[in-house]
């Protein structure tokens, strides 16, 4: 049987290592379970080492951390109008992201409904074009600070490039803080405020703010211009089930893509594309590097690879829907033995156990 193991020992160095690079809380990222790594798991291991402030995208993760979370805050980064979500977030106590002024509107009467007061964090849109009062609204936004319901604890704002894009990134900071002062200036209390993402920390100086957004980073797992002292972590894990030798001319797997070109042992291993395997994230930007790199692969023919007894195989043949078919002619693997693959967690399937050792 599958499974997607992590090293706690390690994803707690990576803990400390972010924490003093930051030097300023930190806001743990759990959205899209937990980037991979079960949301309850990974968020306990966060409050076991510190962080005090939870964030998420979808209410339905809510009920989910209500039960592992004593005091600490949930931030849910989601301006919504729709007002089901409203009243969830208002009635489990989180903290509310308000991105424009039917959302305000729509938090506001829920709350008053609720008979709370909901606390809120300011979201200003600076250049990701997804949720927030662009700084040209900055009016509209001062407007929200005076509805009865809402308490305003702080604000935010998103970065778009930065994992590669230094100069449009601080020009981010500079625009969000400009409208937060101008906010200041109106005589609103504008609370902590953090605009500094996992690719941010690691790639720009100077754009922590009060606080930092941490998610992929956690993981080991971020796009960074240069060697990071963090560990990548998670590997999908299975038992050889099957082993057997076919002649040379041989096909293997489906529409016989692959052929041996002489007796090959095959080690047949339980994971495939439903558990993640042989699957590609897509690139966050297309560029000239890019499409060269696409067509060095496809000139090369690039291999996967499965790490058995400590030494890598190649996979042959099309990955299944749930099996993988291993060279490993001239080995002495066996069954039993166990088979790796270091994939990203966000492509593992949600059902996959994950097991932290």
């Amino acid at each position: 049987m599958s499974r997607y193991i992590i090293d706690k020992a390690k994803l707690i160095e990576n803990i400390e290592i972010i924490k003093n690079k930051a030097g300023v809380e930190l806001i743990g990222v759990v959205k899209g379970n937990g980037y991979g790594f079960g949301i309850s798991e990974f968020t306990s291991v966060l409050k076991e080492n510190g962080i005090k402030t939870f964030a998420v995208t979808e209410v339905s993760d809510i009920p989910v951390l209500k039960k592992i979370l004593d005091d600490e805050k949930i931030l849910v980064m989601r301006s919504t109008c729709i007002e089901e979500e409203a009243k969830i977030i208002a009635e489990n106590g989180c903290i509310a992201t308000i991105g424009s002024s039917e959302a305000c509107h729509v938090m506001n009467n829920v709350s008053a409904q609720l008979g709370v007061k909901t606390k809120c964090n300011l979201k200003i849109d600076t250049g990701m074009g997804r949720y927030g009062f662009m700084p040209s609204e900055v009016n509209n936004a001062i407007a929200c600070y005076k509805a009865e319901n809402l308490e305003f604890i702080g604000a935010y704002t998103h970065f778009s490039k930065a994992f590669n894009d230094t100069a449009l990134t601080k020009a981010q900071v500079v625009l969000f803080k400009d409208t937060m002062k101008q906010i200041e200036n109106a005589g609103c209390s504008v609370g902590t405020l953090h605009c500094a993402n996992s690719p941010a920390l690691l790639n720009v100086e100077n754009v922590c703010l009060d606080a930092v957004r941490i998610g992929s980073a956690f993981t080991g797992r971020v796009i960074a211009k240069s060697a990071s002292a963090l560990n990548r972590l998670g590997s999908l894990e299975a038992e050889v089930i099957e082993i057997k030798t076919v002649p040379a001319g041989y096909s293997i797997g489906y529409s016989g893509s692959f052929t041996t070109k002489q007796e090959t042992k095959i080690a047949i291993v339980p994971f495939g594309h439903y558990d993640g395997f042989g699957l590609t994230q897509e690139k966050e930007e297309i560029n000239f590097r890019y499409v060269l790199s696409i067509i060095k692969q496809f000139l090369m023919k690039k291999k996967t690879y499965v790490e058995i007894n400590g030494r890598k195989y190649r996979v042959i043949g099309k990955i299944g829907l749930s099996h993988t078919a291993v060279d490993i002619t001239g080995s002495d693997v066996k069954t039993g033995d166990t088979a790796k693959a270091d994939i990203s967690p966000l492509l593992v399937n949600p059902r996959i156990e994950r097991i932290y050792r």
